[in-house]
């Protein structure tokens, strides 16, 4: 069931904040110099479909041809490792002609010198280093909020994309501690399917957090393909929202603003969790959690009824929501008005709960059940019947998507469900610094 943390102390002073800005100020740029020269093996697993997928996404273009008259092919590299014979080898390896490509990338940094990790120090003093403002080139504007502005930007040390997020400094207010949280946070975070924070600028104007570049995200993929998505898209995508779920949740950071914009997407399919500014980490109990997390529409039961002593649970129900949106092409539970209309749409498909289905339901400061139409529970096919579609998906999403918070599997226990049976056995395996790549050949015929 779902995991169950602790939570924080209360806020840091500002004094410690200061400090810990300073702190990150000086250790981004050494981050950064070490991830930019990585080299990465690869490994490569291919699985054909086998559904008929009428009305879904095109797939993912790959970024190199695999042969078609080959069912298995073997590249391997200096060290390489085959999951499948010998341990301690890298491989690259095809099942099929058509369809799912999965590739495994990891670093072969760590058998490299620091030495050659390292970039070398600009012998001028007037060249750019990591942790200056000039050091990077603006190039267009992504988006703006309502503290900080988003822009595509370019490296002018190692000439790679950035996204640069900057935010505005109030002489009055200081920095965010949205910022500060987000920032400490990531930079503890190292997992593939986390977007990874290059550098940190301070100055008395802005606060720059420097992200690796991720062309888009899910909410814009999906707009791109409706009517949902490719079944084995869905799959991998949700595999690695899980994955990188359970290595936050294992050390007690909670999300707490799941949505389909924060989930960055690669044009390789690789998916990154991203906008850590509502994140909380938990340490010690507290009951000072706000229950205005979480955009409404992903925003659970619990939550939207007034609780504040949420844990991981508030995360899993986001996930349940992703997943049948992914699948089905429209978002599960799209309230138009407010918390009451939100709580009716999802009443309505899984029943209005009470003392009996939900043990403390009535102690929440906004349930009164004379307000809600009594409804009672349905098949999620229902609701939504293109998880009919999908073995074992209609299980897995009514795991997920549990009124009573206690009741929601866990990210590390939905990673184990049966709806992932046939994924290769070789991904439970990997470390978290190996990526999960999705290249598709073509899509699958009617």
């Amino acid at each position: 069931m779902c995991d169950l943390l602790d939570s924080q102390q209360p806020a840091e002073k500002l004094s410690r904040m200061k400090k810990l800005r300073r702190t990150l100020s000086e250790s981004f740029g050494r981050l950064a110099l070490k991830k930019d020269d990585n080299g990465f093996d690869e490994i490569c697993v291919t699985k054909m479909s086998t559904r008929n997928c009428q009305g879904m996404d095109s797939v993912i273009k790959p970024l190199d041809t695999i042969p078609e008259d080959k069912k298995v092919r073997v590249q391997r590299t200096q060290s390489t490792f085959d999951p499948f014979e010998k341990p301690n080898n890298q491989v690259k390896r095809v099942h099929s002609e058509n369809n799912a490509c999965i590739n495994f990338k990891s670093s072969s940094a760590e058998k490299e010198s620091p030495k050659i990790r390292r970039h070398s120090s600009p012998s001028s003093p007037t060249s750019p280093k990591f942790g200056k403002a000039d050091s990077y080139e603006k190039l267009e504007k992504l988006g703006e909020g309502s503290y900080a502005t988003v822009y595509k930007g370019k490296s002018k040390v190692n000439g790679k994309l950035v996204a640069l997020k900057v935010i505005r400094l109030q002489e009055e207010e200081g920095t965010p501690f949205t910022a500060i949280r987000e920032a400490s946070l990531l930079k503890g975070l190292k997992h593939a399917n986390i977007v990874l924070l290059h550098d940190i600028i301070h100055t008395k104007e802005t606060l720059t957090l420097v992200f690796e570049f991720v062309h888009t995200d899910l909410c814009q993929y999906m707009d791109k393909h409706p009517g949902g998505l490719h079944p084995d898209n869905v799959k991998l995508f949700l595999f690695q929202l899980l994955r990188g779920l359970s290595y936050i949740h294992q050390r007690y950071i909670l999300h707490r603003d799941l949505k389909p914009q924060n989930l960055l997407i690669s044009d390789t399919g690789e998916l990154k969790l991203a906008d850590f500014g509502l994140a909380r980490a938990k340490s010690v109990p507290s009951h000072t959690y706000s229950n205005e997390v979480v955009t409404l529409w992903y925003r659970p039961p619990d939550v939207l009824l007034g609780s504040t002593e949420y844990s991981t649970c508030l995360d899993m129900w986001g996930v349940g929501c992703i997943f049948v949106e992914m699948i089905q092409g429209v978002a599960a539970f799209p309230g138009m008005k407010d918390i009451q209309d939100q709580l009716e749409r999802i009443f309505l498909v899984l029943g209005t709960p009470n003392e009996e289905s939900w043990p403390g339901v009535d102690t929440l400061p906004h349930f009164k059940p004379d307000r809600f139409t009594q409804y009672s529970a349905k098949n999620l096919r229902q609701a939504w019947n293109k998880l009919s579609y999908v073995d074992h998906a209609e299980d897995l999403a009514s795991k997920l998507l549990q009124c009573f918070p206690k009741n929601r599997l866990s990210a590390q226990a939905a990673l184990s469900h049966e709806y992932f049976s046939d994924l290769p056995p070789r991904l439970w395996d990997l470390t978290d610094r190996i990526k999960i790549t999705r290249l598709e050949k073509k899509k699958n015929k009617i």
